[in-house]
This record gives structure tokens, sequence and C-alpha cells, in this order.
């Protein structure tokens, strides 16, 4: 969605090319001006071309690809016409809504079904012989319904890999090769990312020879968001947590964590101090992972666990704090998830819970991202600020 850190561009989507019925629908949602990777991915995608879309989180990736995608299907012709792979549920719900939004606010007669595990197939299969133009879901089911005939790939004219570098792994890759074989060979292939991995890169090249390499929207770190740090012992962590959501009354916030059993911790202690939590990284089910996300939408709670592969794609509006219970070791991880705050021109806060050992992980994100971290204390139910004294860290 269109509500990234990045500047938009000027001029407005009508330059782009795009019909009139698809700005009017941008237009509802009060979106009028393109950023930079729609600006530069539409055009190409229009004329046909396969390409790699690169930009950090939260700069507009899915409208980029669905909105010349819509336009080159024939809502006449009652097939399939474009696929998009995603791997979480979480994901493909997200895409599918706005692709629902695009086809109602254009009144373009698209119509889409999401294919996912962990439910029915046989309603699937139902939905499927509506004809529906779009498919969106995971590789594995996509691939499922290929072979017994459900999904017809004749009529395919783009094949989009959402969240590419991790389509293009290796537990995803023979099932994406199955999906793109199936398809006709003058089909578009479209992969779209927040990372750019050698790996990915290669693979991606290999699919598609003449492939167009799109990079936008991977400027500075949002100037909006404060960035904190406290240090405490491991054992600590939660009741730390604990207390400096208290102290910060964050309106809504993530929590980050590594592992399940912090997730469950956290989850726990949080809940018995009367903090409204969810528990996304710890859902199992795609019932769990759909409850714990509609209540924190529905502001039913308003502390999110998570991990960075159940976060992977969400679009969370309003998120006022992100808190890393497990500190990234790596500065693009820091980035990724501290730009799910102070979007929209809103302000935003980041606070990382260390361990002493982790202190020198401060130094680097702040030469490699160019930001500012400060070291905070909590005090009588109070966050204060802890320079440390000249010559420490």
């Amino acid at each position: 969605m269109n509500d990234g850190v990045t500047e938009p561009v000027s001029g407005g989507f009508s330059k782009l090319g795009l019909l009139p019925s698809l700005v009017a629908a941008l237009a509802v949602e009060k979106i009028s001006e393109p950023l930079p990777i729609q600006d530069e991915a539409i055009p190409v995608l229009l004329e046909g071309k396969s390409a790699y879309l690169n930009s950090e989180t939260g700069t507009g990736k899915t409208l980029a690809y669905l909105l010349p995608l819509f336009q080159k299907i024939d809502p006449a012709l009652a097939a399939t016409q474009m696929i998009v792979v995603v791997p979480t549920h979480e994901l493909a719900i997200q895409i599918q809504r706005q692709a629902g939004a695009l086809a109602v606010n254009s009144g373009l007669p698209i119509r889409s079904v999401l294919l996912i595990g962990g439910t029915l197939m046989q309603r699937q299969i139902d939905k499927l012989k509506k004809k529906p133009q779009v498919v969106i879901g995971s590789a594995g089911r996509i691939r499922e319904l290929i072979f017994q005939g459900k999904v017809k790939m004749d009529r395919i004219k783009s094949v989009v890999l959402d969240e590419a570098d991790r389509m293009l792994s290796a537990e995803s890759l023979a099932s994406i090769r199955v999906i793109i074989k199936a398809a006709p060979p003058t089909r578009q292939l479209v992969f779209v990312s927040a990372t750019e991995q050698a790996e990915a890169t290669r693979e991606a090249q290999a699919l598609a020879p003449e492939l167009v390499m799109i990079r936008a929207g991977a400027g500075p770190v949002n100037s909006d968001i404060e960035h904190l740090y406290i240090v405490c012992e491991e054992r600590d962590k939660p009741d730390c947590l604990r207390k400096l959501i208290r102290a910060l009354e964050p309106g809504r916030a993530l929590v980050f964590v590594h592992r399940n059993e912090n997730a469950e911790v956290i989850a726990s202690k949080l809940a018995f101090h009367k903090i409204k939590v969810a528990d996304l990284h710890g859902a199992f089910t795609k019932v769990e992972r759909k409850k714990a996300m509609d209540d924190f939408r529905g502001d039913r709670v308003n502390i999110l666990i998570a991990s960075d592969v159940a976060a992977r794609g969400l679009d969370i509006k309003g998120v006022s704090h992100i808190f890393n219970f497990d500190m990234p070791s790596e500065s693009l991880v820091y980035l990724h998830r501290v730009g799910r705050t102070a979007r929209a021109g809103a302000k935003g806060c980041a606070i990382s819970l260390l361990i002493d050992r982790e202190l020198r992980l401060i130094q680097r994100f702040e030469s490699e991202l160019g930001i500012k971290m400060t070291p905070v204390v909590l005090s009588e139910g109070t966050v204060l600020i802890n320079e440390p004294e000249e010559g420490g860290r």
C-alpha cells in the first residue's frame, strides 16, 4: 500500500499510462502521486517486460505491480490471467484485499481467489469454477491445484513472486519452477523484494534472461523514527519489556522475537499484567494467525508479537512503537523492522532490549544506517535518557 516512508513523485499516475478507471480507483483511497518504485516500475511492466522490483518495506511495491498487471487483464475473458505467489498466508490475504479494492473502486469486473494451505481445498476448487482472472496464494497449494487441472495455466499473462528472495530459496524453488513452466512462454515474470540477495537474483535472471532490474526507494532511514536502547540481563527482558510498554503507552506496537519460547513467555507475562497482546509468532494455524492479525488491526489488542518471518510483507497502519526484544545482528534486518513505524508522516519510536555483549551492535548500526541510537533507563515508571560518559561504549 501507498503509506511508505518515501516521498511521492509529482505528476500523478495518469502520466504513467494507467487507465483512467485505475487512477480513479486510487483517488478513492486518497492516493494521487506515485512513489519512486511505482514511478519506475509501472511503465516497464505495462510494456510487458519481466522485472525485479527491489525497494524497502513500505515503499508501495504491491501497487507498483498490481496496477499495470491489472490493466493487462481482459475482464471479459473468464480465465486465470495473473498469478501472485507469496510465502505467507497473511501477505496473500493482504494482497487480495488490495486487488479487491482496485476492482471495486475501478469498476473493472476482475475477480480474484485466494489459494492457501490450511483451508479446505474443495472450497477453493469451487471458487475456481467461477473463473477468477487473478489467483493469489502459496506455491505448494497453487502447484497442487495445477497438477489436478483446477488452475488452468494456458491463458496466464503474468506470474508474480512477492518476497522473491524467499520464494526463490531451496524450500520453494521446485514449486515455483513448476508454476512458471506450466504458464505459456510469453508470460511476464515479476519478482518483488525488499532485499536483494545474490542467489535470488541469479535464479530470477535464469528464469527471465531479459530481466529488468528496478531499484528505488532505498533511501536513508526515516528521520521521523526515534531510536532508543536499554541494557538489561536476558532473564529480565520480559519484565523490562512490560515496564517499557507501561511507561511509553504505545498506541499500537510490534515486538520482534527470534524464538517461540520467548514469544510464549512474553505473551503470558503481558497478559497476566492486563496488557492486551496477540502472538503472531506462536500462532501455528491459519485460524490462529488470522485471529491475531484481526485483533491487532481491530484494536482489540495493541501489542503484536512477531518474528521477522511472521511479519514479512505485512502492511499494518498506525504502528507507533517497535520493540526489539531480540536484537537483530544485521543492520538491514533492523532497518526493515523499524520501517514499520512512522509511516505516512507520523512519528515513531524503536526501542531495543540489549544484553551487554550486544552493545557492539550500536556503533555498527549507527555507522551503517546513519542513525543515532540513544541509551535509556527505567526510573520509577519513566523512560529517561542515559547518555554514556565520554569514552563509553
